[in-house]
Protein backbone atom coordinates (compact mmCIF):
# COMPACT_ATOMS: atom_id res chain seq x y z
CA UNK A 1 0.00 0.00 0.00
CA UNK A 2 2.98 2.07 0.62
CA UNK A 3 3.06 2.75 -2.96
CA UNK A 4 -0.33 3.66 -3.51
CA UNK A 5 -0.55 6.05 -1.18
CA UNK A 6 2.46 8.16 -2.50
CA UNK A 7 0.22 7.71 -5.57
CA UNK A 8 -2.61 9.25 -3.74
CA UNK A 9 -5.03 6.81 -3.06
CA UNK A 10 -6.46 5.41 0.04
CA UNK A 11 -7.58 1.58 -1.30
CA UNK A 12 -5.92 -0.51 -3.92
CA UNK A 13 -8.18 -3.38 -6.04
CA UNK A 14 -6.18 -5.95 -7.76
CA UNK A 15 -7.90 -7.97 -9.97
CA UNK A 16 -5.16 -9.99 -12.30
CA UNK A 17 -4.60 -13.95 -11.68
CA UNK A 18 -1.08 -13.88 -10.60
CA UNK A 19 -1.34 -10.54 -8.63
CA UNK A 20 -3.86 -11.91 -7.20
CA UNK A 21 -2.21 -15.51 -6.14
CA UNK A 22 1.17 -13.44 -5.27
CA UNK A 23 -1.00 -11.43 -2.40
CA UNK A 24 -3.58 -14.26 -1.43
CA UNK A 25 -2.64 -17.85 -2.33
CA UNK A 26 -5.74 -18.24 -4.56
CA UNK A 27 -5.49 -19.69 -7.56
CA UNK A 28 -8.96 -19.54 -9.17
CA UNK A 29 -10.16 -17.32 -12.24
CA UNK A 30 -12.48 -15.33 -10.92
CA UNK A 31 -10.79 -13.08 -7.54
CA UNK A 32 -10.49 -9.36 -6.65
CA UNK A 33 -8.65 -8.28 -3.44
CA UNK A 34 -9.60 -5.26 -1.90
CA UNK A 35 -7.05 -3.59 0.36
CA UNK A 36 -7.65 -0.58 2.26
CA UNK A 37 -7.18 0.71 5.84
CA UNK A 38 -4.59 -2.29 6.48
CA UNK A 39 -7.42 -4.83 5.67
CA UNK A 40 -7.33 -7.06 2.70
CA UNK A 41 -10.48 -9.03 1.67
CA UNK A 42 -10.76 -11.60 -1.31
CA UNK A 43 -13.76 -11.58 -3.15
CA UNK A 44 -14.95 -15.07 -5.81
CA UNK A 45 -17.76 -16.39 -6.43
CA UNK A 46 -19.89 -19.67 -5.94
CA UNK A 47 -17.30 -22.24 -8.02
CA UNK A 48 -14.64 -20.77 -5.41
CA UNK A 49 -16.22 -21.21 -2.41
CA UNK A 50 -13.87 -24.17 -0.57
CA UNK A 51 -11.05 -23.39 -2.57
CA UNK A 52 -10.90 -20.21 -1.38
CA UNK A 53 -11.50 -20.49 2.29
CA UNK A 54 -8.39 -23.33 1.88
CA UNK A 55 -5.98 -20.99 0.12
CA UNK A 56 -6.39 -17.67 1.26
CA UNK A 57 -5.97 -18.74 4.91
CA UNK A 58 -5.61 -15.67 7.63
CA UNK A 59 -7.53 -13.60 5.80
CA UNK A 60 -11.39 -12.25 4.77
CA UNK A 61 -13.25 -14.25 1.96
CA UNK A 62 -16.46 -12.86 0.78
CA UNK A 63 -18.57 -15.38 -1.44
CA UNK A 64 -20.88 -13.80 -3.35
CA UNK A 65 -22.28 -13.50 -7.48
CA UNK A 66 -21.05 -12.24 -10.95
CA UNK A 67 -17.78 -10.36 -11.18
CA UNK A 68 -15.40 -10.42 -8.11
CA UNK A 69 -13.96 -6.47 -9.12
CA UNK A 70 -17.30 -5.30 -9.27
CA UNK A 71 -18.28 -6.66 -5.92
CA UNK A 72 -14.87 -5.43 -4.37
CA UNK A 73 -15.36 -1.79 -5.97
CA UNK A 74 -18.83 -2.04 -4.32
CA UNK A 75 -17.56 -3.24 -1.10
CA UNK A 76 -14.59 -0.35 -1.38
CA UNK A 77 -17.38 2.17 -2.02
CA UNK A 78 -19.45 1.56 1.01
CA UNK A 79 -16.27 1.39 3.06
CA UNK A 80 -16.06 4.94 2.44
CA UNK A 81 -13.27 4.90 -0.01
CA UNK A 82 -12.44 8.22 -2.06
CA UNK A 83 -9.60 6.99 -4.18
CA UNK A 84 -8.92 3.52 -5.31
CA UNK A 85 -5.95 3.03 -7.08
CA UNK A 86 -6.26 -0.17 -9.86
CA UNK A 87 -3.86 -1.63 -12.20
CA UNK A 88 -4.23 0.18 -16.03
CA UNK A 89 -2.37 -2.50 -17.88
CA UNK A 90 -4.55 -5.39 -16.88
CA UNK A 91 -8.26 -3.56 -17.14
CA UNK A 92 -9.98 -4.13 -19.71
CA UNK A 93 -12.20 -1.10 -20.83
CA UNK A 94 -15.21 -3.26 -20.61
CA UNK A 95 -14.16 -4.26 -16.91
CA UNK A 96 -13.28 -0.54 -16.20
CA UNK A 97 -16.85 0.47 -17.10
CA UNK A 98 -18.74 -2.42 -14.71
CA UNK A 99 -16.67 -1.52 -12.26
CA UNK A 100 -17.53 2.36 -12.52
CA UNK A 101 -21.57 1.51 -12.34
CA UNK A 102 -20.72 -0.71 -9.13
CA UNK A 103 -19.76 2.78 -7.41
CA UNK A 104 -22.68 5.85 -5.96
CA UNK A 105 -23.30 8.59 -9.02
CA UNK A 106 -21.40 10.77 -6.35
CA UNK A 107 -19.03 9.01 -5.36
CA UNK A 108 -18.08 7.80 -9.23
CA UNK A 109 -16.14 11.26 -10.20
CA UNK A 110 -12.04 10.49 -9.40
CA UNK A 111 -13.14 7.36 -7.29
CA UNK A 112 -10.94 4.57 -9.77
CA UNK A 113 -7.67 5.58 -10.39
CA UNK A 114 -5.33 4.19 -13.35
CA UNK A 115 -1.68 2.73 -11.84
CA UNK A 116 0.94 1.82 -13.41
CA UNK A 117 1.80 -2.48 -11.93
CA UNK A 118 1.71 -1.88 -8.42
CA UNK A 119 1.86 -5.31 -7.23
CA UNK A 120 3.89 -6.27 -10.74
CA UNK A 121 6.91 -4.20 -9.09
CA UNK A 122 6.57 -5.85 -5.66
CA UNK A 123 6.61 -9.22 -7.58
CA UNK A 124 10.58 -8.85 -9.62
CA UNK A 125 11.93 -9.33 -6.41
CA UNK A 126 11.73 -12.92 -5.21
CA UNK A 127 11.85 -14.18 -1.48
CA UNK A 128 13.68 -17.31 -0.35
CA UNK A 129 10.74 -19.40 -0.74
CA UNK A 130 9.99 -18.16 -4.61
CA UNK A 131 13.31 -18.38 -5.59
CA UNK A 132 13.59 -22.39 -4.13
CA UNK A 133 10.66 -23.04 -5.87
CA UNK A 134 11.83 -21.92 -9.14
CA UNK A 135 15.54 -23.66 -8.41
CA UNK A 136 13.25 -27.09 -8.37
CA UNK A 137 11.19 -25.77 -11.84
CA UNK A 138 14.44 -24.87 -13.98
CA UNK A 139 16.35 -28.01 -12.03
CA UNK A 140 13.19 -30.30 -13.46
CA UNK A 141 13.79 -28.22 -17.02
CA UNK A 142 17.35 -29.05 -17.05
CA UNK A 143 16.34 -33.00 -16.39
CA UNK A 144 13.99 -33.03 -19.19
CA UNK A 145 16.44 -31.21 -21.97
CA UNK A 146 18.87 -34.28 -21.21
CA UNK A 147 16.31 -36.97 -21.53
CA UNK A 148 14.80 -35.39 -25.05
CA UNK A 149 18.06 -35.82 -26.26
CA UNK A 150 17.19 -39.04 -27.61
CA UNK A 151 14.08 -37.78 -29.42
CA UNK A 152 16.50 -35.65 -31.48
CA UNK A 153 17.04 -37.80 -34.65
CA UNK A 154 16.55 -36.74 -38.61
CA UNK A 155 13.18 -37.22 -39.86
CA UNK A 156 11.63 -36.75 -35.97
CA UNK A 157 8.50 -34.42 -35.86
CA UNK A 158 9.14 -30.94 -34.44
CA UNK A 159 5.56 -30.95 -32.93
CA UNK A 160 5.99 -34.75 -31.73
CA UNK A 161 9.63 -33.86 -30.48
CA UNK A 162 7.09 -30.85 -28.75
CA UNK A 163 5.16 -33.64 -27.37
CA UNK A 164 7.45 -36.22 -26.16
CA UNK A 165 8.83 -33.27 -24.23
CA UNK A 166 5.52 -32.32 -22.59
CA UNK A 167 4.46 -35.63 -21.17
CA UNK A 168 7.44 -35.98 -19.93
CA UNK A 169 7.00 -32.90 -17.78
CA UNK A 170 3.64 -33.65 -16.93
CA UNK A 171 4.68 -37.38 -15.98
CA UNK A 172 7.81 -35.29 -13.72
CA UNK A 173 4.89 -33.26 -11.67
CA UNK A 174 5.19 -30.06 -13.69
CA UNK A 175 1.67 -28.15 -13.35
CA UNK A 176 2.09 -27.26 -17.27
CA UNK A 177 4.20 -25.46 -19.75
CA UNK A 178 5.53 -21.82 -19.13
CA UNK A 179 4.50 -21.54 -23.06
CA UNK A 180 3.85 -23.18 -25.87
CA UNK A 181 7.16 -24.97 -26.37
CA UNK A 182 9.24 -23.71 -29.38
CA UNK A 183 11.01 -26.74 -31.57
CA UNK A 184 12.66 -24.94 -34.43
CA UNK A 185 14.89 -26.78 -36.76
CA UNK A 186 16.61 -26.42 -40.04
CA UNK A 187 16.09 -23.20 -41.96
CA UNK A 188 13.41 -22.96 -39.36
CA UNK A 189 15.57 -22.65 -36.40
CA UNK A 190 15.98 -18.49 -37.63
CA UNK A 191 12.25 -17.77 -36.79
CA UNK A 192 12.94 -16.37 -32.72
CA UNK A 193 9.46 -18.43 -31.86
CA UNK A 194 9.36 -20.94 -34.40
CA UNK A 195 6.52 -22.97 -32.72
CA UNK A 196 6.79 -26.66 -33.31
CA UNK A 197 5.54 -28.16 -36.58
CA UNK A 198 4.62 -30.84 -38.76
CA UNK A 199 8.30 -29.99 -40.44
CA UNK A 200 10.82 -33.29 -39.73
CA UNK A 201 14.05 -32.41 -38.43
CA UNK A 202 16.92 -32.63 -41.26
CA UNK A 203 19.88 -34.87 -41.67
CA UNK A 204 22.08 -31.73 -40.86
CA UNK A 205 21.00 -28.54 -39.80
CA UNK A 206 20.34 -26.71 -36.03
CA UNK A 207 17.60 -27.62 -33.68
CA UNK A 208 16.38 -24.94 -31.14
CA UNK A 209 14.21 -25.97 -28.19
CA UNK A 210 12.72 -23.49 -25.85
CA UNK A 211 10.88 -24.65 -23.52
CA UNK A 212 10.04 -24.04 -19.52
CA UNK A 213 7.62 -25.95 -16.86
CA UNK A 214 5.37 -24.84 -14.12
CA UNK A 215 5.90 -26.24 -10.58
CA UNK A 216 4.01 -24.25 -7.68
CA UNK A 217 2.65 -21.98 -9.70
CA UNK A 218 6.25 -20.70 -10.86
CA UNK A 219 7.69 -20.71 -14.33
CA UNK A 220 10.93 -21.76 -15.78
CA UNK A 221 12.82 -21.04 -19.26
CA UNK A 222 15.51 -22.45 -20.54
CA UNK A 223 16.82 -22.91 -24.54
CA UNK A 224 19.20 -24.68 -25.97
CA UNK A 225 20.66 -25.36 -29.58
CA UNK A 226 22.12 -28.62 -30.93
CA UNK A 227 23.28 -29.50 -34.27
CA UNK A 228 22.66 -32.93 -36.27
CA UNK A 229 25.18 -33.89 -38.73
CA UNK A 230 28.69 -32.52 -38.67
CA UNK A 231 28.33 -28.69 -38.79
CA UNK A 232 31.05 -26.51 -41.10
CA UNK A 233 33.00 -23.50 -39.87
CA UNK A 234 30.46 -21.34 -39.86
CA UNK A 235 27.76 -22.70 -37.79
CA UNK A 236 30.22 -23.67 -35.29
CA UNK A 237 31.80 -19.78 -35.31
CA UNK A 238 28.46 -18.47 -34.92
CA UNK A 239 27.86 -20.67 -31.98
CA UNK A 240 30.63 -19.50 -30.35
CA UNK A 241 29.62 -16.29 -30.81
CA UNK A 242 26.40 -16.57 -29.35
CA UNK A 243 27.81 -18.47 -26.39
CA UNK A 244 30.38 -15.91 -26.01
CA UNK A 245 27.91 -13.39 -26.08
CA UNK A 246 25.70 -15.05 -23.28
CA UNK A 247 28.85 -15.37 -20.81
CA UNK A 248 29.39 -11.74 -20.86
CA UNK A 249 25.68 -10.95 -20.31
CA UNK A 250 25.75 -13.40 -17.36
CA UNK A 251 29.27 -11.45 -16.41
CA UNK A 252 27.38 -8.30 -15.93
CA UNK A 253 24.71 -9.58 -13.91
CA UNK A 254 25.18 -7.92 -10.44
CA UNK A 255 23.21 -5.99 -8.25
CA UNK A 256 23.43 -2.12 -9.44
CA UNK A 257 23.95 -2.80 -12.91
CA UNK A 258 21.16 -1.28 -15.41
CA UNK A 259 19.29 -3.55 -17.08
CA UNK A 260 20.65 -1.78 -20.57
CA UNK A 261 24.02 -2.76 -19.83
CA UNK A 262 23.67 -6.40 -19.19
CA UNK A 263 21.37 -6.33 -22.53
CA UNK A 264 24.61 -4.07 -23.93
CA UNK A 265 27.38 -6.59 -22.67
CA UNK A 266 25.86 -9.84 -24.94
CA UNK A 267 25.19 -7.23 -27.97
CA UNK A 268 29.06 -5.85 -28.03
CA UNK A 269 30.19 -9.52 -28.33
CA UNK A 270 28.21 -9.64 -31.52
CA UNK A 271 28.16 -6.73 -32.84
CA UNK A 272 32.24 -7.40 -32.64
CA UNK A 273 31.51 -10.34 -34.67
CA UNK A 274 29.71 -8.71 -37.14
CA UNK A 275 26.35 -10.21 -35.84
CA UNK A 276 24.60 -7.43 -33.94
CA UNK A 277 21.89 -6.62 -36.57
CA UNK A 278 20.85 -10.81 -36.72
CA UNK A 279 20.42 -9.84 -32.91
CA UNK A 280 16.28 -9.10 -32.89
CA UNK A 281 15.10 -9.10 -29.09
CA UNK A 282 16.48 -8.24 -25.85
CA UNK A 283 18.56 -10.13 -23.85
CA UNK A 284 16.11 -11.20 -21.94
CA UNK A 285 13.35 -10.80 -19.01
CA UNK A 286 11.84 -11.30 -15.49
CA UNK A 287 10.50 -14.48 -14.67
CA UNK A 288 8.19 -15.63 -12.10
CA UNK A 289 4.71 -16.49 -11.68
CA UNK A 290 4.04 -15.59 -15.39
CA UNK A 291 6.73 -16.25 -17.81
CA UNK A 292 7.52 -12.64 -18.97
CA UNK A 293 7.48 -10.14 -16.10
CA UNK A 294 10.04 -7.10 -15.26
CA UNK A 295 12.66 -6.34 -15.42
CA UNK A 296 13.17 -6.04 -18.89
CA UNK A 297 16.94 -6.41 -20.04
CA UNK A 298 16.92 -4.67 -23.23
CA UNK A 299 18.56 -1.58 -24.79
CA UNK A 300 18.20 1.49 -22.90
CA UNK A 301 16.57 0.20 -19.63
CA UNK A 302 17.72 1.99 -17.02
CA UNK A 303 16.08 0.12 -14.00
CA UNK A 304 18.84 -1.19 -11.42
CA UNK A 305 19.09 -4.84 -10.65
CA UNK A 306 18.23 -6.20 -7.39
CA UNK A 307 19.35 -9.39 -5.69
CA UNK A 308 16.15 -11.45 -5.64
CA UNK A 309 15.39 -10.21 -9.11
CA UNK A 310 15.38 -13.72 -11.38
CA UNK A 311 16.10 -12.89 -15.18
CA UNK A 312 16.68 -14.59 -18.74
CA UNK A 313 19.63 -14.22 -20.75
CA UNK A 314 19.21 -15.01 -23.73
CA UNK A 315 21.17 -13.62 -26.76
CA UNK A 316 20.46 -15.15 -30.49
CA UNK A 317 21.66 -14.88 -33.74
CA UNK A 318 19.41 -15.79 -36.48
CA UNK A 319 20.45 -15.68 -40.46
CA UNK A 320 17.18 -15.87 -42.44
CA UNK A 321 16.61 -18.99 -44.59
CA UNK A 322 19.67 -20.50 -42.89
CA UNK A 323 19.72 -20.91 -39.28
CA UNK A 324 19.59 -19.57 -36.31
CA UNK A 325 20.93 -20.07 -32.65
CA UNK A 326 20.05 -19.30 -29.17
CA UNK A 327 21.38 -19.82 -25.76
CA UNK A 328 19.41 -19.12 -22.86
CA UNK A 329 19.36 -19.82 -18.85
CA UNK A 330 17.71 -18.49 -15.86
CA UNK A 331 19.57 -16.73 -13.17
CA UNK A 332 19.33 -15.37 -9.79
CA UNK A 333 20.24 -12.04 -9.04
CA UNK A 334 22.44 -12.47 -6.09
CA UNK A 335 24.66 -9.98 -3.84
CA UNK A 336 27.87 -10.08 -5.24
CA UNK A 337 26.54 -11.43 -8.69
CA UNK A 338 24.09 -14.10 -10.11
CA UNK A 339 23.30 -18.29 -9.49
CA UNK A 340 22.77 -19.56 -12.93
CA UNK A 341 19.67 -21.56 -11.98
CA UNK A 342 20.01 -23.85 -15.19
CA UNK A 343 23.07 -24.36 -14.86
CA UNK A 344 22.91 -28.02 -14.60
CA UNK A 345 21.97 -28.75 -18.89
CA UNK A 346 25.09 -28.33 -20.83
CA UNK A 347 25.09 -25.54 -23.41
CA UNK A 348 28.61 -26.44 -24.56
CA UNK A 349 28.40 -27.16 -28.29
CA UNK A 350 26.76 -30.18 -29.53
CA UNK A 351 26.93 -32.54 -32.09
CA UNK A 352 24.76 -34.85 -32.34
Amino acid sequence: MAAARAAGVDALLVTFAPDVRYLTGFTGSSGAVALAGGKAVLFTDGRYTAQAKAEATGMRVVVGQGSAAVQAVGWLAKAGVVRCGFDAAQTTVTALEAMKKAVPAKQRRGFLAPLEGPVAKLREVKDADEIAQMRRAAALGCRLFGELLEYLEPGAVEAEVALALEVKARLAGAEGMSFETIVASGARSSLPHGRASAAKLPRRGFVVLDFGVVLGGYCSDMTRTVHLGRAGRRERAVYDSVLEAQAAALAAVRPGTACGDVDEAARAVLRRAGLDKAFSHSTGHGVGLEIHEGPRIAAKQTQPLQPGMVITIEPGVYLEGEFGIRIEDTAVVTETGCEVLTRASRKQWMEL
